[in-house]
Formats: structure tokens, C-alpha cells, sequence
């Protein structure tokens, strides 16, 4: 049995280098790529849905295009009369990247302000996906707004997945960003967080540590991604490591997390088993750390089992 599967967050504009060198023009953002890797990997009996706000631009008309071609529900996503996406230009350097960004009038912004159209997105869905970087984004108030309906969702027994993603420069303060991340983990079922970010943001010594933390805040499951030395899963039953799939040569890691989340909910949605779908999403994250940009084409991840 299918199902409805809601992410929920920013697609931007996106400006990544090509082979030759020159840039290439796509759309991205961290939801948006899980939404994306998702839809890669579940059978098409579930639907995969996209909850923004974009602007009544010709980019705006473009990306909601794109999403629709994917076979990503667009039906939920707000037009505000005179806005625009944000646009974000990928900068690498021997496969490790980083980020210049504009994005500070983009509409996903006001996302969340639209209390009843948000109430009705979710509550036509089973699953929900969100980040840290939706909190983000967000007016205080509109992301008070999107956790109390996702904490809603979550007493009725849905699931609701969250990567904190953490990004220091998108909050006002370290205190700002520790207090809206333990929110959102409270408002969560499932976990994802990155390491390397839990460490150096919140101090944690351990996987262990981040595990114990999220589990504290009241996540079922946590499940942290501690790239080439692989994904730890952790729930009431103890902790599992699930080995990384090693590759020849990284080109790009830019959606390394994402696309793991994106296939790890996929494959767990469907057969309930953790440690298994830790090891799909480690192969397909291998796949999409040899190509450029953050959507890599699902006929590029196949055969992956």
C-alpha cells in the first residue's frame, strides 16, 4: 500500500559547475533533493508532494514545470504576486563544496503563513519531511505555526522526519538555532542529523552523544549520517553502525545527506526495517557523489537494491 509523502521547505535556483567548467542552471534545496530521492525510490504507488511558496515569475512558472516532470506534486505550493525563488551557486573545490547564496526576499520565506493551507497539506499526508533550514528561513511566529501542525501530526501517528542541517549563518544566534532545533526534534518520529555538524554546533563528543540528545527531546529513532565512516542508527533497542559504500572518486557531495535521507525513508517506508534502509541509502548516496549537482537523473541510480 502506497501513501502520501509531504517535504516541506525551500527550492532554489541553482548554479553548479558542468564538466567543462561553465555553470549550469537547475533548481535544489535540501527538501526538495530528499523529495527528489524519494520519488527515485519508491514505487508509484506513493506520492511525493512539494509545499513551498514561490513567486508568479517566469523562473517561479519553470521550477513548478521541472517539479511536475519529476513526478512531484506541485498542488500544494503558494504563489505570492511578486516574488521570486532564491538562487544559490555551488563552489567546489577538490569534490567538497561550498555555497554563495540570495535569498533574502525569496517567497519559500513565507511558506508557513498560511496557517490553513498548511493545516490542509499535511493533513492530507502520511509522512512529512522537514529541515533545519525551513525553520530557518522562517519568521519566528510562521515557524511556530509549522511545528505545531507537525507535532499535531505526530500525535495522530504520522510520521515526521527531520534533518536539522545545521547552518549557523541563517539564525540570528547559536541560542536561536539550539532552541528551534530541539523543537523541531520534538516535534519529530525520525531524526537525521549529520555529525560533523551535531560536534561542532552542539558540542557532542560521541555519536552516542547525538543520539542520547535527539532521543532526550522525544525522536523514536535517530539516525546520524557520519559520512565515509557511515550512518549510526539509534532507537529504545540500542545503536547499529551501517558501513558507508566506498568510492573510487567523490566529484561533488552536495547532496550526499539529502539524497541518503531521501533513500533511507524510501526504502523504510516500505519494509520497516532501519539497518536495511541504511544500506540502500549508503549505496545510492555513493551514486551521487560521483556526479555533479545536487538531482542526480534516477536512471544513474539504478540498479541499486
Amino acid at each position: 500500500m502506497g501513501g502520501r509523502f509531504l517535504s516541506i521547505g525551500e527550492c532554489m535556483v541553482e548554479l553548479s559547475q558542468a564538466d567543462d567548467g561553465h555553470l549550469r542552471k537547475g533548481f535544489a534545496g535540501d527538501t526538495f533533493n530528499t523529495a527528489w530521492y524519494a520519488r527515485a525510490c519508491l514505487p508509484a504507488d506513493w506520492s511525493i508532494d512539494y509545499f513551498t511558496a514561490l513567486g508568479d515569475d517566469a523562473m517561479s512558472d519553470e521550477m513548478i514545470a521541472f517539479m511536475s516532470g519529476a513526478s512531484i506534486g506541485t498542488e500544494s505550493i503558494r504563489r505570492l504576486r511578486g516574488k521570486t525563488p532564491g538562487l544559490y551557486m555551488i563552489n567546489l573545490k577538490d569534490g567538497e563544496r561550498s555555497f554563495s547564496y540570495w535569498r533574502d526576499s525569496a517567497a519559500a520565506r513565507q511558506l508557513a503563513a498560511d496557517g490553513d493551507a498548511l493545516r490542509a497539506a499535511v493533513e492530507a499526508s502520511d509522512v512529512l519531511y522537514f529541515s533545519g533550514i525551513t525553520l530557518a528561513i522562517l519568521p519566528r511566529e510562521d515557524a511556530y505555526t509549522l511545528l505545531a501542525e507537525l507535532r499535531r501530526a505526530k500525535a495522530v501517528g504520522k510520521i515526521v522526519a527531520f534533518d536539522p542541517n545545521l547552518r549557523p549563518r541563517l539564525w540570528s544566534s547559536l541560542d536561536a538555532m539550539h532552541t528551534m532545533i530541539a523543537d523541531g526534534a520534538r516535534a519529530s518520529t525520525l531524526v537525521m542529523p549529520s555529525f560533523d555538524d551535531e560536534a561542532a554546533h552542539f558540542g557532542d563528543d560521541s555519536i552516542s552523544s547525538t543520539i542520547r540528545r535527539y532521543r532526550q527531546y522525544g525522536a523514536d529513532m535517530v539516525v546520524v549520517k557520519n559520512g565515509p565512516e557511515g550512518a549510526t542508527i539509534g532507537d529504545g533497542t540500542g545503536e547499529a553502525l551501517v558501513s558507508a559504500v566506498k568510492v573510487a572518486k567523490v566529484v561533488d557531495t552536495t547532496s550526499a545527506g539529502d539524497s541518503f535521507n531521501g533513500a533511507f525513508l524510501a526504502h523504510y517506508l516500505q519494509h520497516r526495517d532501519a539497518i536495511a534502509a541504511a544500506g540502500f541509502a549508503a549505496r545510492i548516496a555513493a551514486k551521487v557523489i560521483q556526479e555533479y549537482g545536487a538531482l542526480v537523473s534516477p536512471e544513474k541510480l539504478k540498479p541499486v537494491k
